[in-house]
C-alpha cells in the first residue's frame, strides 16, 4: 500500500512504520521532525515535516497527493484530527485511528464490548486535558468524514518496544536493580493488554482488506497473568530480584496507587475490573493475533538496552514507585 502515517516516531506509531516497511509498503511520515528514527528506518520512508496542529502547514506538506491508507495515533485536541480528515477526504482509501477503550463511560462494565456507553465529546474541541473526551472526539472527527469505512482501533493497555508511557520499562528497570521487589496482588491476577506491534500488524491488514468499524483492540482477558509478566522480567534481565507478593489490601493500606505507582496492575473486584476484562471477540474474529508475553518482555528489554530509556510523554501521569515507599511496605512483609 501507499501508506501515510501521521506521527510515526514513538510507540504505536513507530511500530506501524516498522511493520509497514517489513510488509513492503510505501511509507510517508508527517511529523515535526524533532524525533529522529533509526537510520535504517529513516532511509526506508519519505519524511514530510509539518506541525499538524497548524492546518495550513499540514495542507502544504500533503500537497495534492493521495494514499491508499492513513494511520493516525493523535491523542490531543480532537480538532487536529478533524483538520487532517478534512484535508484527506477523497484522497485516502482507508482511515485508521488509534483510539482507546477509555472512550467508554466510567466505570467500564466487566465484559463490555464496543457497544458499551461512551463519553460525550466534541469533534471540534481544542481541549486535550481529558483523555477519554479527546479520544472520543477524535473518533467523532474521523467518523464525520469517513463514516463506516473508518477503522477505530480502541486499544486497551499497550505494552512493547518504543513505549513512551513508562509502564513496562519501569518494571524492567526496577527488577534490573534486584533485591526484594514489591509484587502487587496475586500472581494469578489475569491481565489484558496488547503489544503495540500487534496493533500495527492488525491495523495494516485491516486497511488492506477495507475493514471499518470500532474494535476493542486488545488481548483476550488472561492472555498473561501478573505473575507471568514479572517472572519473564526477572528472566530476561538476569536479575537476582526476589518477587515479594503483597495482597491487594496491603497495597491499598499503604496508599500505593495501582496503575501508576505500580504500573499495569489493578486490584481485583473493584470498578477497575473492566480494564482487564473486556470483550474482544470482534477484533479477534477480524484477525487480531497477540504474541506471547515472553516476546513482548524480551523485545522491550532488548530495545531499552539498545536505545536507552525514552523521554516519557508529558501529557500522561508519571509512573513508578518511590524506593522508600516500597521499602517500608517490604519491611512489613515476611
Amino acid at each position: 500500500m501507499r501508506l501515510l502515517v501521521l506521527g510515526g516516531t514513538h510507540f504505536v506509531g513507530r511500530a506501524v512504520v516498522e511493520e509497514a516497511i517489513r510488509r513492503g509498503d510505501e511509507v510517508t511520515l508527517v511529523n515535526r521532525g524533532r524525533s529522529p528514527l533509526p537510520e535504517a528506518v529513516a532511509a526506508a520512508v519519505e519524511p514530510l515535516v509539518a506541525d499538524r496542529t497548524d492546518a495550513e502547514a499540514l495542507r502544504a506538506a500533503l500537497g495534492g497527493r493521495e494514499w491508499d491508507a492513513v494511520v493516525d495515533t493523535w491523542s490531543g485536541a480532537p480538532r487536529v484530527v478533524g483538520d487532517a480528515c478534512g484535508l484527506l477526504s477523497g484522497r485516502v482509501g482507508h482511515y485508521g485511528y488509534v483510539s482507546s477503550r477509555s472512550v467508554h463511560s466510567w466505570p467500564i462494565p466487566s465484559g463490555a464490548d464496543e457497544s458499551a456507553p461512551v463519553v460525550e465529546a466534541d469533534p471540534d474541541s481544542e481541549v486535550s486535558d481529558d483523555y477519554a473526551q479527546a479520544k472520543r472526539g477524535g473518533e467523532l472527527a474521523v467518523l464525520r468524514v469517513f463514516g463506516e469505512s473508518a477503522l477505530l482501533a480502541r486499544a486497551g493497555l499497550v505494552l512493547g518496544p518504543y513505549e513512551n508511557i513508562g509502564r513496562l520499562p519501569w518494571w524492567l528497570r526496577r527488577v534490573e536493580r534486584g533485591g526484594r521487589v514489591l509484587a502487587p496482588g496475586r500472581p494469578g491476577r489475569p491481565l489484558q493488554y496488547v503489544d503495540a506491534r500487534d496493533i500495527a500488524v492488525w491495523m495494516l491488514g485491516a486497511a488492506q482488506r477495507g475493514v471499518g468499524g470500532a474494535f476493542n483492540t486488545v488481548s483476550h482477558p488472561g492472555h498473561a497473568t501478573m505473575g507471568e509478566l514479572l517472572d519473564e522480567i526477572v528472566r530476561v534481565t538476569g536479575s537476582d530480584a526476589e518477587l515479594v507478593w503483597a495482597p491487594d489490601e496491603v497495597i491499598a493500606g499503604a496508599e500505593i496507587a495501582a496503575w501508576t505507582e505500580l504500573p499495569v496492575w489493578l486490584p481485583e473486584g473493584g470498578e477497575e475490573d473492566g480494564l482487564h476484562d473486556g470483550d474482544v471477540s470482534a477484533a479477534h474474529a477480524a484477525g487480531l493475533v497477540c504474541r506471547p508475553v515472553r516476546e513482548t518482555v524480551a523485545d522491550t528489554w532488548t530495545w531499552l538496552q539498545a536505545e536507552g530509556d525514552p523521554a516519557l510523554r508529558a501529557d500522561r501521569p508519571s509512573v513508578g514507585l518511590d524506593p522508600a515507599k516500597e521499602a517500608k511496605v517490604l519491611a512489613g512483609l515476611s
